[in-house]
Parts: structure tokens; sequence; C-alpha cells
């Protein structure tokens, strides 16, 4: 059923979110230090067994760190591709080599993210999170977001930034046409990379970490109500929550992205409630569209939204 605003209302939404004043100093240092501590980009062949070139990637994140990816491309293919760089979902990791392969089956070049210190929810994933935090509640929500050098979530998005580097970087790649896609959290993490990066295309589906202030305020689904039951502990630390959730909302992120994008809204998700989503494509700065999938929820359009997304990425990547 419908729990947020009703229409009208709901497209007449505006996030009241104010962006941290050193919000853009805070990020160009952040991916200045990553890019400083480097690290090789690694790529080993494995033989998926499929008509696909399928490699196990290791490149430097957040302060160095080693995240993994899985890279792959269509076979017999030799000129220079543009590449789907994909993030993924709340506890999910980049999964089997063998999941996942619609973008390359698609023609394009693909690189999917694992996810620091998840993937052991519903897909694995085998990139560790090396960093500690104070006490947190259950799920990575609530980790550091006492500071927002110390959050969680500053680790992650700059991995996402670093994925973006590194998808440039890999054989068979066109560095001239990339676009970020995810879904959920993956969604959050493209807005954010597209912030961050000069890409040429973005896809949000149902994006999580946007206008967070009013989410973890209108529903009781997880992920936010890790943050609303932290909050219930820490009645003393809202403010400081709240400043640190100001510096990841994909709102601010979206009023500095320009790469063409879609975003797509379920308005029976009670995990993303529609009105954020709203919010988000609201302050997007570049071209955008918005699919509205009106009796979904979090699973939103399903194979739908991924096939209009491969319609929009071939016309944005003219391939």
């Amino acid at each position: 059923m419908y729990t947020d605003l009703p229409e009208p209302a709901l497209w007449d939404h505006a996030s009241t979110l104010v962006d941290p004043d050193d919000f853009d100093e805070f990020w160009a240092a952040t991916l200045a230090q990553a890019r400083e501590h480097g690290g090789p980009l690694r790529l080993d062949e494995v033989d998926a067994l499929v008509t696909t070139h399928a490699y196990d990637v290791t490149f430097p994140g957040f302060a160095g760190d080693p995240v993994r990816a899985w890279y792959r491309r269509p076979r017999g293919v030799a000129e220079p591709l543009p590449v789907v760089v994909e993030f993924v979902g709340y506890g999910g990791g980049r999964g089997h080599v063998l999941e996942n392969l619609q973008w390359s089956a698609a023609g394009f070049a693909h690189l999917r993210m694992d996810t620091r210190g998840q993937g052991s929810g519903w897909s694995r994933g085998q990139t560790p999170d090396p960093w500690g935090s104070g006490p947190a509640f259950p799920g990575v929500m609530t980790r550091g977001i006492e500071d927002p050098a110390s959050y969680y979530y500053r680790r992650l998005i700059t991995d996402a930034a670093r994925a973006v580097d590194a998808a440039r970087a890999l054989p068979g790649v066109d560095p001239s046409r990339v676009a970020v896609v995810g879904g959920s959290q993956g969604g959050a993490l493209a807005i954010a990379a597209s912030a961050l990066t000069d890409v040429q295309a973005t896809v949000a589906n149902v994006p999580f970490l946007c206008d967070v202030a009013r989410a973890i305020g209108i529903t009781d689904a997880a992920p936010y109500s890790e943050v609303r039951d932290w909050l219930a502990t820490h009645r003393d630390r809202a403010e400081d929550a709240l400043r640190t959730l100001s510096y990841i909302d994909g709102v601010a992120f979206a009023r500095r992205a320009t790469a063409p994008a879609r975003f797509s809204v379920a308005l029976m998700d009670v995990i993303v409630p529609p009105s954020t989503v709203v919010a988000a494509h609201r302050a997007w700065a570049g071209p955008k569209d918005l699919r509205t999938w009106r009796y979904n929820g979090h699973e939103a359009g399903g194979p739908e939204d991924d096939a209009e997304a491969m319609a929009f990425l071939r016309q944005a990547l003219r391939h």
C-alpha cells in the first residue's frame, strides 16, 4: 500500500537538506588522499565457462585498501567498449562470477564492484572493511556515525569513485564512455560517483541514502531503522549523527551531478520511501528522467528496469 506522501504532493516534494559548508572540500580531500595512497590494479583471468571474458580484479579504494570486483566483457570483440560500473545493494557483494552477466551479454564492458564489509546477506563478497568504529547497531549504517571522517559510507563512497578510476584503466575499455549503475544502496553509490567523477551516464534505481533525515522518520524498515534504533539509545548524539549523514546524502551529491540520468521510483516501497527518491531526482543538476512503478515495492521494475536502463545507456553511450 502507499505509505508516503499522496500524489500530487509527492511530485512537489523537495528536500530541506542543508549541505555542509565544507562538503566539497571534505570529498575533494578524501579522494585526493585515496589517490595518493594508490596501489596496484590487478587482473586475473577466470574461466567462467561462458561466452564472456571474466577477470578477478583488485583495485585500490579508500586509503588504498584493496577492493575486489569482477570485470567481464564479450568474447570476440576487439574494439574498446563503453564500460558499465555497477554497485551492489545493501548486504550484498560482487557475487559469483556466473551471476549478473546481462551487461556483458548486451555488449558492454562491465565492472561489478564488491562492497567492503558486506556480502553475507543475499550475495557474497570478499572485501573486508579493516577500519573499526565505536559502538554500532548491527549492520553498517551506524559504523562511525559520530563523525563524517570515521563513517562507514565515507569509505564505501570513496571505493565507488575509485572504481570509476579503475574502470577507465581496464584493457578493452573506452575511457571516454563510462556509466555508473545500481539499485538501492547501489543507486546511492551511482549518484555519489557521478558527482565525484566524470561519467557520461547514470542509472539509479530506487536509490537509498537520499533525503536521509526524512527517511529515518517515516519508515520502520531496515536499513534506515538501524539509525533510528541507534539514536533511540544514543539520545544525546542526534545532532552529530545527522550532521554526519548530511555528508553522504544523495540529495547533496545530486546537486553536483550533471551526467544524463535515469532514476526509478516504486510508490509502494517501504524500504526507500518514494519521496526521498523524488527529492534526489528533483535535485539532479543534469538531464534526467524518472520511471515510476506505481504498484511495486523495493523490487521496483525488476527486469523491466534493467531493459529500460540498457536502452538508455545504449543511447547515452552511443553503443
